[in-house]
């Protein structure tokens, strides 16, 4: 058995997969291919909203071949993962998108993809060629007490006599010893993720008896425990966290966006939000009149940024100038904000 190594925020492992190695570090952009998917899980997360027939790179929805490709370069992604809904389902817009990136960023950009279809020899080649580095399945759980006599079995051979790294990646519940037993089998890593509660997923959840670790986290009692006791069953394993999912992929995540996307009166934080201050103006006219007070009180240029509703300006310079700007029409804010195209306002504090 390989020594199992603990990680931040309550992970483990014994084996991490290139894609987990990338994912770690934030590297990798994730590329929603489309909400839509044949299987019913009823731990599935996916949101409302993205349950449609459509493409995110992050956050951004895509409508052509640019949105992904600024996607990659905006958090200088070394990576992608390839997720849904159920990804196969639009195999051609996969296989465009992973020749996309590879034409664009080179062999050397990882991709990886989920999927729960069991593809045949003949798919599994076209992905191959297109250049998919690491394949992951998602059997579903009614499967997993006989793996070895499912299409998944055959999938996992084939992708492996292609080339591709292959993993099995499910939720820590019950059952997936039997899922670690087969991996070890198969020679193929296996990904438990911790068993969270979603909006979506929260009825089926508790109707099938699960509840909450504890009120500050979205992880189910007992996911990460049973995951410790089945992992020496499986010589390539990874417990992978809700904690470690929000305190370490997505910070690092945001953080590298961050650094390559923050202006330079941009404030970036440990987690990877940014602060700047902001003078929202109440009427269009005052946006010029504040922009001009601004640069008579000799602000530099580039230490400010006119926006639909006001001005955006170093947090450190609007707190000591604020008496001077202030109007009857105007509002004072130190704004902390993701730093996605549109991203969502965290905090804004008024001065």
């Amino acid at each position: 058995m390989s020594e199992i190594i603990q990680g931040e925020a309550g992970s483990f492992y014994s084996f991490l997969s290139d894609g987990c190695k990338l994912c770690q570090q934030g590297a990798k952009m994730v590329l929603f291919i489309t909400g839509i998917c044949p299987k019913d899980c009823f731990y599935c997360p996916v949101s409302d909203e993205r349950r449609t027939d459509a493409t995110y790179a992050n956050e951004r929805k895509v409508f052509t071949d640019k949105d992904v490709l600024e996607e990659v370069r905006q958090m200088d992604a070394l990576g992608t993962g390839i997720t849904g809904g159920e990804p196969l389902l639009k195999k051609n817009l996969v296989i465009h998108y992973i020749k996309l990136l590879k034409t664009e960023f080179g062999m050397k950009h990882h991709i990886h993809m989920y999927t729960s279809i069991a593809p045949d020899r003949k798919m599994l080649n076209e992905l191959a060629e297109a250049g998919l580095d690491e394949i992951r399945f998602h059997p579903a759980v009614e499967l997993w007490d006989r793996m070895d006599d499912t299409s998944y079995a055959d999938s996992i051979t084939f992708a492996k006599e292609l080339g591709m790294e292959v993993g099995i990646e499910i939720p820590s519940i019950k059952g997936a010893e039997n899922v670690a037993l087969f991996a070890e089998k198969a020679g193929c890593f296996l990904n438990l993720n911790e068993l969270e509660f979603s909006d979506t997923n929260t009825d089926a959840m508790k109707a099938k008896g699960y509840t909450l670790r504890d009120d500050v986290s979205n992880a189910v009692i007992g996911s990460e425990e049973y995951a410790a006791e089945i992992a020496p069953a499986c010589d390539k394993i990874h417990f992978c966290s809700s904690s470690y999912k929000d305190a370490v992929q997505l910070r690092k995540r945001l953080i590298r966006i961050a650094e390559n996307t923050a202006r330079p009166f941009d404030e970036i934080s440990e987690d990877g939000t940014i602060y700047y201050g902001h003078i929202e103006c109440a009427v269009n006219e005052d946006i010029k009149t504040a922009s001009n007070e601004l640069l008579q009180m000799e602000v530099p240029p580039e230490m400010m940024e006119t926006t639909a509703d006001g001005i955006d300006i170093a947090g450190w310079i609007l707190e000591e100038i604020a008496e001077s700007i202030r109007s009857p029409i105007r509002k004072l804010y130190i704004l902390e904000r993701y730093p996605l195209m549109d991203g969502l306002i965290v905090e804004k504090i008024p001065l």
